[in-house]
């Protein structure tokens, strides 16, 4: 039986980093990956003749651990990303679109435009309810970050006298816009927790829209450079249960029966997936108490290609007061080889959830026609993608529960966005929690 240093379960952006981290330092590794394409979160596909992702996915201006593991292994961001200086907010029963700059550096005159302007949409009195919200949010942020875990976004919005339409037309797209949760069910600890790190980064703020598949451009490379380190990444092996002898954790046996042995093991799975992996051996083991107590949430996504445009560029929108959280044609950056593409995020996810497919298509569409979109028209193709266990839960009191990499099982090292690092559920804290996962073996071993 082959024996590894480390084995990880998982080849999202957290396995794989802690897997390129290891193999830099000669670690011989093992990345097992239950699905037929690696990438995790981060991951695309072809489904029945038609390319899709695991989401709606855009690169944030501000982060450092993805763009500095994409180095790494040869990739630039700025020549996989197409880079947006705007986001709009298309309003509900109404021709209206607000745009908004995001890009204080490069994009300066639109920022001012967006502040200034939208005066339809949102008044000054508006605005300047919105200026308390946040002030006193990153102050709160910065003071006791732990309090506002017990505050949802509504009701801290509430307090700060944020008026409707500054909270319909701005906190909303921000809120369920991003993680698809209304804001009654948002910790307000999260919220202001995803945007805290672009205080003082403010100068690298954009969005960018990928320019290819999430496995393609993101996953792919990064598995490259692992092989090239002789690592190996297998797919389709699903793991049923952890070896444990004694109370350590010494490799994993497949659902196939094979089993393979390690020094270590990084559990690097979403947050139901280690769950399942874990129950058998330690659902009562003390130091996992939390992570068995931490809710996961769905993430559901419908993917559409058209005859033509549906809009006239690709530029992240958001839907306020609608199940379209966020969407955006994709024609002209991620999926160039159709004509017309569509991504959108729906929220709140669990209503889709036990949804026939052609139930949820004509919602949405019947949603569209609020937002002055035809989804209609010129439909050839659209395909659900729907995770019942995709992210943990972001609402109110559950930030507390979220894990350390490290456990007190000998063996056993948790890695994903779900455990403590300081990004919530992003790739860039993906990313982080890989580093710190490969840096608890590469210390040990130093020792």
């Amino acid at each position: 039986m082959e024996q590894y240093d480390v084995i990880i379960v998982g080849s999202g952006l957290a396995g794989l980093t802690s897997a390129v981290e290891l193999c830099d330092q000669g670690a011989k590794v093992l990345v097992l990956e239950k699905e037929k394409v690696i990438g995790g979160r981060t991951s695309s596909w072809d489904e029945d003749g038609m390319l899709v992702e695991s989401g709606f996915h855009r690169h944030i201006g501000y982060y450092k651990a993805l763009p500095y593991i994409l180095k790494k292994v040869g990739v630039n961001v700025d020549s996989i990303v197409q880079w947006e200086e705007n986001v709009d907010v298309r309003i509900k029963g109404k021709k209206d679109v607000a745009t908004f700059g995001v890009s204080p550096i490069f994009g300066p005159i639109d920022l001012l435009k967006g502040i200034l302007g939208n005066n339809d949409i949102l008044s000054l009195k508006d605005k300047f309810s919105l200026m308390g919200f946040f002030i006193n949010g990153f102050i709160d942020y910065l003071r006791n970050p732990d309090s506002l875990d017990r505050w949802n976004v509504r009701d801290y919005a509430k307090k700060h006298q944020v008026n409707e339409d500054a909270l319909h037309y701005a906190v909303i797209p921000l809120s369920a816009g991003i993680f698809f949760l209304p804001p009654e069910r948002y910790s307000a600890k999260v919220f202001f927790g995803l945007f805290f790190p672009a205080i003082p980064r403010f100068y690298r703020m954009r969005i960018g829209a990928y320019l290819g598949g999430m496995t393609e451009l993101l996953a792919q490379p990064i598995a490259n450079y692992i092989e090239g380190k002789k690592g190996t990444i297998q797919t389709n092996a699903k793991v049923q249960n952890l070896i444990v002898d004694e109370g350590n954790v010494q490799g994993v046996e497949l659902e196939d029966g094979s089993r393979f042995h390690a020094k270590h093991v990084i559990l690097a799975t979403d947050l139901g997936g280690a769950k399942k992996i874990l129950k058998e051996n330690f659902l009562n083991h003390p130091s996992l108490k939390s992570l068995f107590q931490l809710p996961t949430m769905p993430a559901v996504t419908i993917q559409m290609e058209f005859l033509k445009p549906v809009l006239p560029y690709d530029r992240t929108t958001f839907g306020p007061l609608t199940s379209l959280a966020s969407f955006a044609e994709q024609s002209r950056s991620t999926f160039t080889h159709v004509p017309g593409r569509l991504s959108i995020i729906l929220t709140p996810p669990e209503k889709f959830l036990a949804m026939e497919k052609e139930e949820i298509l004509k919602q949405v569409q019947k949603e569209a026609r609020e937002l002055g979109l035809d989804l209609e028209t010129n439909l050839t193709k659209y395909r659900i993608v729907s995770r019942p266990e995709d992210f943990y839960s972001l609402e109110p009191n559950h930030d507390r529960l979220r894990p350390n990499q490290k456990t007190d099982i000998d063996g056993l090292i948790l890695a994903g966005d779900y455990t403590k690092q300081p990004y919530y559920a992003t790739m860039e804290g993906a990313v982080v929690s890989g580093l710190k996962a490969a840096s608890l073996i590469l210390n040990n071993v130093k020792k």
